[in-house]
């Protein structure tokens, strides 16, 4: 269950700690005082989607951070695939940080999270209802969902469609196959030519860097040659006179013959030796150069025209001698497919069979378990309706057959009659919006009852509900956290009078901002804010009272269960 939700600059709520308890929790308080920027906080901090205008103006960054303690094994399961060390406690704590460049840091247990990560422990730790999700009952595409949660069809919901997807790829790998005769000529035909000439061409990678190579090199052959040679003669010699290197070879030996005679000398010596190394050194370079000059195969013509070809190539196949080998192998297999399209055709088509029996054969075991638990569900929401003073409604969850789809092959639809006599109808067309919050209120009910989740929030789950209607909710909320936490935001002062933890929310303003206090009220000030519910601002004697009378009248029940 949540224990402490804490929350530093989230739109009107500059700081606040906000301590929940076991059993019901209710949150109330004026219009625009920052009730829902506490449901917001939770979404935040169980990884749902935000907005970075959640960030309060003039802050640099929102933070959250929620403290969850008797957690179940399935937590502790989803900690562990997320590489979160699980505490001794057993508590979990999960914080986020919102930045205003839509940036986030987001941990669990004081490991760095990802968002994804954090959603996945925090869908193990909360369930929220909003007047969103009650939209949702008119959305008759959802109502599959709610059924399988119901019945537990998750896990062969996912088998079923592991296989229907690969039904999908392998229906459309031949569908691809499956092109006209004449098109596949043209291809083939295409493929063959360009296969031909790139593999006549012989294409080698880094063929055209060592073409370029020898083209410069022909290209300033004599020049290079005869600017070689000279330098060769002017540092070896060229037969008739001395080159560079022996002159310096001879004025060491000189010095180094008198070397003794006057000081300094063996440096010069020594220098002269050191000269004399340099040039033989740089001559054998040249001569090796000179030596490649002579081994440069082919034309120049040639060269050119090899160059031009690649160029050509280069054009059609691929900047790169890499890209153009790369669409040779491309083209080679995509020859062989089509050559062979008759056999992996073939291939193909008995793998749909084998695909499509199988989805065939799961989406009938499907349809089979949703009927029976249809049946069990429909009982279950009516009896909790009737409870939701709802007596008349019949609840109706309607399975007709479908085109295989990635669910199966059902189509469901939610149907009420909420009068006594009169045919069901879809829900969408005939419930109103007090009726919509009764009937998701039973269905989360009946649904929370097979969940593990340790705690339930629901946002304004009184909308357009009044009168009996309202008690019965808070009756029947109460009732529900027994089993699970129950955080509840609330304007009726009947679900109000149930509530274990009562928390009241107060808009202030300072120096021209806004600011959200959050505080837990005691029993005086719970029937002081029951009064204001019911009455407005500044109830007399006589309000109190009665506020008095429904927390007692409350407090009696409950103890009664």
């Amino acid at each position: 269950m949540l224990k402490l939700l804490e929350i530093e600059n989230v739109a009107v709520i500059e700081k606040a700690s906000v301590a929940f308890a076991k059993g019901l929790n209710v949150l109330t308080g004026e219009t625009g005082a920052g009730k829902s920027i506490v449901i917001d906080s939770i979404n935040a901090v169980t990884g749902q989607k935000t907005s970075r205008e959640l960030v309060r103006a003039g802050a640099a960054h929102a933070f959250v951070s929620a403290l969850f303690e008797d957690v179940d094994g399935r937590v502790m399961e989803r900690l562990a695939a997320c590489g979160v060390p699980a505490e001794a406690d057993g508590t979990v704590l999960l914080q986020r940080t919102l930045y205003k460049d839509g940036k986030n840091l987001c941990r669990v247990n004081g490991v760095t999270v990802t968002v994804s990560m954090l959603k996945s422990v925090g869908e193990e730790l909360i369930n929220i209802h909003g007047q969103r999700d009650s939209q949702a009952l008119l959305d008759a595409a959802r109502h599959i969902d709610f059924l399988d949660s119901f019945a537990g069809l998750g896990p062969a919901v996912a088998a079923y469609a592991a296989d229907y997807a690969r039904l999908r790829e392998t229906q459309k790998a031949i569908r691809s196959l499956q092109t006209d005769e004449a098109e596949k000529a043209r291809r083939i035909d295409l493929l063959t030519w360009q296969i031909n000439e790139l593999t006549e061409a012989a294409v080698t990678v880094g063929e055209r860097e060592e073409l370029h190579r020898k083209k410069n090199i022909l290209t300033n052959s004599l020049r290079l040659a005869s600017a070689l040679t000279a330098a060769v003669n002017a540092l070896s010699g060229d037969g008739e006179s001395a080159g560079a290197a022996q002159l310096l070879a001879q004025a060491a030996r000189e010095i180094t013959s008198v070397a003794s005679v006057a000081k300094g000398l063996d440096a010069v010596a020594s220098s002269l030796e050191e000269a004399e190394n340099t040039a033989a050194d740089a001559a054998a370079v040249i001569e090796d150069v000179l030596g490649q000059l002579d081994n440069v195969e082919g034309s120049l013509d040639a060269i050119e025209e090899r160059l031009d070809k690649l160029y050509r190539l280069s054009k059609k196949y691929g900047e790169t001698e890499e890209e153009m080998l790369a669409f040779l192998d491309s083209a080679s297999k995509e020859l062989e497919l089509i050559t062979l399209s008759d056999e992996r055709l073939a291939e193909l088509s008995a793998q749909r069979e084998a695909l499509l029996a199988s989805c065939e054969k799961q989406a009938a075991a499907l349809t089979s378990a949703r009927k029976k638990s249809a049946k069990q569900l429909s009982a279950a929401v009516e009896g909790e309706l009737a409870f939701l003073n709802m007596p008349s409604c019949r609840f109706v969850a309607e399975i007709v057959p479908a085109a295989l789809c990635p669910t199966g092959a059902d189509q469901v639809t939610f149907l009420i009659s909420a009068n006594a006599g009169e045919e069901p109808k879809a829900l969408g067309k005939v419930a109103s919006g007090g009726e919509l919050s009764r009937i998701m209120l039973a269905l989360k009910n009946v649904l929370s009852a097979k969940d593990s989740v340790g705690t339930l929030i629901f946002d304004e789950i009184d909308a357009g509900v009044s009168g009996a209607a309202a008690s019965r909710i808070a009756v029947k909320l109460s009732q529900v956290s027994r089993r699970a936490q129950v955080i509840c935001i609330t304007h009726l002062s009947q679900i109000a009078a149930y509530a274990d933890e009562h928390q009241f929310l107060r808009k202030e303003e300072a120096g021209g901002k806004t600011y959200t206090r959050i505080a837990s009220l005691d029993e005086e000030g719970r029937a002081r804010e029951l009064s204001r519910i019911s009455y407005g601002e500044n109830p007399g004697e006589a309000q109190l009272l009665s506020a008095r009378q429904m927390l007692a009248e409350a407090a009696k029940k409950k103890a009664e269960w």
